[in-house]
C-alpha cells in the first residue's frame, strides 16, 4: 500500500504545481471538481482573465489535496457566475461548433 500512497502523493503534488502556475499566469484562479467515474476526477480552472483549463486526477480526493495544496478557491459546482467569468475566442467556437463553421 505504500507505493500506492507514494505515486498519490507525487500525483497530488504535480497537479498541485500546475494548478498554482495556471493561477500564476491567470492573475489567480477558482475552480470546480468534478467526480468522472472511474476516470477519476476533472479539476476545472478559471482565471481571473478569463482563461480556463483542466486537468484530471485519478480521484476526487487526490483533485481536492492537489487544489488545497495550491490555495485554489473551489465552487461546489460550474454555475452560471463561474461560466461567466469564462472568454471564449475564435477557437472555442470552433470547437463547439464542430464542423459545422
Amino acid at each position: 500500500m505504500g507505493s500506492i500512497r507514494g505515486m498519490s502523493d507525487k500525483t497530488t503534488g504535480r497537479l498541485a504545481k500546475q494548478i498554482a502556475a495556471f493561477s500564476t499566469e491567470h492573475g489567480g484562479a477558482e475552480g470546480q471538481i468534478a467526480y468522472l467515474g472511474q476516470m477519476g476526477a476533472r479539476i476545472v480552472l478559471v482565471g481571473d482573465d478569463g482563461a480556463w483549463g483542466d486537468l484530471v486526477a485519478p480521484s476526487v480526493d487526490v483533485a481536492t489535496a492537489a487544489a488545497e495544496a495550491a490555495g485554489l478557491t473551489l465552487r461546489e459546482a460550474f454555475d452560471g457566475e463561474l461560466a461567466a467569468k469564462v472568454s471564449t475566442g475564435p477557437y472555442e467556437w470552433r470547437r463547439m461548433a464542430g464542423i459545422q463553421l
